[in-house]
């Protein structure tokens, strides 16, 4: 596929699906102040790893020192080695530098080896102990880090979630799915991984590079400052790296969130692309993507390698320097400290960009966390809210008085809202059944969300009992009202468990019971398992028509006195519709009843039907009321019934 082609493909996937991959600072003040809350119930934990550093840094420094003790005392000595008598090492004149002789002096009585033991075998073991008792710190440190970053998380994830739950419906129709999973998921890891390789890490070799410095320059001054010659080099061409790299970085995070989600896309909709012979065309597309995320790959990469090699030559030449401006002024011992110290001196610099990145992604993603944590759902239960409790049943009668609605950011094109709902009012009293009927976009489905207060009205008020729906819990009002939809959704779980929604009032006998009712139980009972049979994703093991039936029987289950149908029948087949005709009446008896329906013929026996179009309610009676009143109700029925008589012959 050619360089053009590729492009042309790419032009029809939206930049608003990776815009969020952006990076932003590696440190930000402000997100870290934010992040502290998280970790501040944890700073016993803080405290003990802090106070670890001192270990660390003992065991980080100490074995090149015993190194140095063997070459100076026993392997290159000064004037003398070791006094053969007592067994104790001995300190060389080194008139180069006082505080060296003093350090020489302070390590050659701790490292004096026990009667018996052989000096160069008691400095191999005293370097081992010092590993050993390294390995232990190093262990309880990573121990004691990641336990605290990961407690840290999970609140913070705990808190993400309930908010997530606490949005109101609207949100979730702007926002992507998949963008919310990654809030609570990839984004809190990113954060949870800054506090054991981002700036954790950071702070820690910058503690211990200057500790490194501050031994150096103690141990001979003049040595030092010609060793530390190279690190001001270093340091501009790290900050250059820092300008290159973030572009670089970003990049490939874009282009990886390109190919996740093409993949998700394509995945979902492989029966469309199967039947479509899609295949080859979206083949050539993946490609692009995949050459792209190469590209940036690369690019990135030769950023990551040019610093290695600058390192690594800084290294060198810092050896090198080491070892001409030694020479005759210090101990082959302090020749070693030099290189080994300065080898460890740089590690840290050599891994910059690893720790770069995960400071950027880790800011990044709690940028993003914290703007979801910000968003305030839109609707909220009133300061004056009624102390209802949750499983109340009341009369369960509804009001719509002079309701207008329409979503947010809708308007025409003279800046007026795209009124959805327009003065709307109707009253459904207790017991009774009401229908909806209208063309496609007339509001049906809109006044069932404002019922169950996923949205709050524009104007007008809705209410159940006489009392405002701003002034009931959403709790207790949603315990009031139950719906089954068109799209049936079931969790992973046993039949049971989707009828119950594990709720403990619900026992199995009253999960049979209502599937009984419901003419569930006839399939059910046929199934291997019975109610304990799984439920695949989404109920896939399951026809449409049985799954309606199971969320016929969760609805009887869930206790309500107001019963909302939002086009529960439109996908059933004939033969499954008396069944579900059946489970209905029973659903319904002696319950408020609000239907939605496309097919008018399941609605002729409901108390009142109310037909609305553009957002008004243009008639209202029953069934035979309106089709003697010869309106919209009479043309939609006569349309739908004519559609089936032409129909009747080819089916």
């Amino acid at each position: 596929m050619t360089d053009a082609g590729r492009k042309d493909g790419m032009s029809r996937l939206p930049e608003s699906l990776f815009e969020e991959e952006a990076l932003g600072k590696a440190y930000d003040a402000r997100l870290f102040a934010r992040l502290w809350r998280y970790v501040w119930p944890y700073r016993l934990q803080v405290a003990t790893t802090l106070l670890l550093l001192i270990p660390l840094l003992f065991v980080e420094l100490a074995p090149a020192w015993v190194v140095k003790t063997g070459l100076d005392r026993l392997i290159v000595p000064g004037v003398e080695a070791v006094d053969a008598g007592t067994q104790r090492v001995e300190v060389p004149h080194d008139p180069v530098s006082p505080v060296l002789r003093a350090l020489s002096e302070t390590a050659a009585v701790a490292l004096d080896p026990l009667p018996g033991f052989p000096p160069l075998v008691w400095l191999a073991l005293v370097y081992l102990a010092i590993a050993a008792a390294g390995a232990a710190v190093q262990y309880l440190d990573q121990l004691v880090m990641a336990r605290t970053g990961q407690a840290a998380m999970r609140d913070l994830r705990h808190e993400v979630f309930a908010h997530i739950q606490s949005l109101h419906l609207g949100f979730f129709d702007t926002v992507p799915v998949g963008r919310l999973v990654t809030r609570a998921t990839n984004d809190i890891e990113n954060v949870a991984e800054m506090f054991s390789a981002g700036i954790v890490a950071l702070a820690r070799d910058l503690i211990k590079m200057i500790a490194i410095a501050v031994v150096l320059f103690l141990v001979d001054a003049r040595l030092a400052l010609y060793t530390f010659l190279v690190v001001p080099c270093l340091a501009v061409v790290a900050v250059m790296f820092r300008f290159k790299a973030r572009q670089a970085f970003r990049l490939v995070r874009v282009r990886i969130a390109r190919i996740n989600a093409y993949l998700q896309e394509n995945v979902t909709g492989m029966k469309v692309v199967q039947l479509f012979t899609r295949e080859r065309r979206n083949y050539g597309e993946f490609d692009a993507m995949n050459a792209e995320h190469r590209n940036a790959w690369l690019r990135s990469i030769r950023y990551d390698s040019a610093l290695y090699a600058v390192v690594e030559l800084a290294f060198n030449v810092t050896v090198a320097i080491v070892i001409w401006k030694a020479a005759g002024i210090a101990a082959a011992g302090t020749i070693y400290l030099f290189v080994e110290y300065m080898r460890r001196f740089f590690t840290p610099l050599r891994d910059l960009s690893a720790k770069y990145s995960v400071m950027q992604s880790s800011m990044a993603s709690a940028e993003r966390i914290f703007q979801l944590l910000d968003t305030e759902p839109a609707v909220r239960d009133a300061p004056d809210a009624m102390a209802i409790p949750v499983g109340r049943t009341g009369l369960g009668s509804v009001a719509f008085e002079n309701v207008w609605f329409a979503y947010g950011g809708a308007s025409d094109a003279a800046g007026e809202p795209d009124w959805v709902l327009r003065d709307v009012s109707f009253r459904v009293g207790p017991g009774e059944s009401v229908a909806f009927v209208g063309a496609t976009g007339a509001g049906k489905t809109t006044i069932i969300k404002l019922l169950t207060r996923f949205y709050d009205p524009t104007r007008g008020r809705v209410s159940i009992d006489g009392v405002e729906l701003s002034r009931w819990p959403q709790a207790a009002l949603r315990r009031r009202v139950a719906m089954v939809l068109q799209d049936v959704f079931l969790f992973s779980g046993s039949i049971a468990d989707n009828i119950s929604l594990e709720r403990p009032e619900v026992d199995a006998a009253e999960v049979e019971r209502v599937a009984r009712a419901v003419q569930a139980h006839r399939f059910i009972e046929r199934l291997p398992g019975g109610y304990a049979t799984d439920v695949r994703e989404r109920g896939a093991n399951f026809s449409v028509g049985q799954r309606q039936l199971l969320s016929f029987a969760r609805a009887l289950a869930h206790g309500a006195d107001i019963l909302v149908l939002d086009e529960a029948t439109s996908s059933i087949d004939a033969e499954t519709e008396a069944l579900v005709q059946q489970g209905l009446h029973t659903l319904i008896e002696r319950k408020t009843a609000l239907v939605i329906a496309h097919r008018l013929s399941t609605i002729q026996d409901v108390d009142r039907i109310y037909v609305l179009h553009k957002g008004r309610i243009v008639e209202s009676g029953s069934h035979a009321e309106l089709l003697a009143h010869g309106g919209l109700y009479r043309h939609l029925y006569h349309l739908q019934y004519a559609r089936q008589q032409r129909g009747a012959p080819a089916a």
